[in-house]
């Protein structure tokens, strides 16, 4: 149970992301991702030296495959999501990982779903449709951008996944990913994109992403994948789109409307159902 609240504490950091993000606003994205992951990794080193436990860092090529893979992997497959296809249906077909989270669960973790479970995921991504789906159209032209859509829900939900598989890697190497996708971001922002100098405001973004839904929350999932329920956490998912959606109108960016409040009782409601199932 602990794991698992953990793992609900990275769902509660990362509905910021939105916040932080236009907070961040002019960074460019890739910049952005590498400049977060740094603090990430800084304050990770940190506190893992601080423990005495810098050897957590000492893994094989497969952990840190699946760690860099699967961090930075679906950041660049997003970005390119974003750059290649509309928003909105690429964030749609993006937010298809807590179902795949679940789906996958089964034949990989041999975990059961029940009737129950798949109804309270279902309702979920009914939820999240409905809020960032609104006059979703899916043009031809743009089939590359939803197939790096589909490839980023595909990446972290299998990175989610199979972390069970390596429970044996401590969640303290997450800081050592975290340092790995930093570099990787940097290069491909070198190659990709013009360099800004940060502002107040942005920096104090940078700082906020990389203590929290860039940092802390890797770290709390790590440990709700490996310890956790995962199909619990997967359907509890869905609640990411619209708390963030709620943050943006509470800061002014946004108004809340009927669609949002019926997302809200359908994401509820699919929560309560896998919470509950047996």
């Amino acid at each position: 149970m602990n794991a698992t609240l953990a793992g609900i504490g990275a769902l509660l950091l990362w509905a910021f992301l939105a916040l932080l993000s236009r907070l961040a606003a002019g960074v460019p994205p890739l910049q952005l991702t590498a400049m977060s992951f740094a603090v990430a990794a800084a304050l990770g080193l940190a506190v893992v030296a601080a423990r005495g436990e810098l050897g957590a860092l000492r893994q094989g090529p497969l952990a840190w495959a699946h760690g860099v893979g699967g961090l930075f992997g679906y950041h660049a497959l997003y970005f390119a999501a974003l750059a290649y296809a509309p928003a909105v249906e690429a964030n749609l077909l993006n937010y298809l990982w807590p179902l795949l989270i679940v789906l996958l669960s089964a034949p990989i973790l041999g975990l059961r779903l029940g009737p129950r479970r798949l109804l309270g995921v279902g309702l979920g991504f009914l939820g999240c449709a409905l809020l960032l789906g609104g006059g979703a159209r899916f043009p031809a032209e743009a089939w590359f951008g939803f197939l790096c859509a589909i490839g980023c829900a595909f990446v972290w939900a299998l990175y989610s996944v199979t972390a069970r598989r390596l429970d044996r890697v401590p969640t303290g190497a997450v800081a050592g990913f975290c340092g790995g996708s930093a570099v990787l971001a940097l290069v491909a922002h070198l190659v990709f994109e013009p360099s800004v100098m940060p502002d107040a405001r942005q920096a104090l973004a940078v700082l906020l992403l990389g203590l929290g839904p860039v940092g802390a929350a890797f770290f709390l999932w790590d440990l709700g994948m490996k310890r956790g329920d995962p199909r619990l956490l997967g359907t509890l998912a869905y609640g990411v789109p619209v708390a963030s959606t709620l943050l943006l109108i509470t800061a002014g960016a946004g108004a809340f409307t009927w669609n949002v409040g019926l997302a809200l009782a359908l994401v509820a409601g699919g929560g309560w159902l896998a919470a509950t199932a047996r």
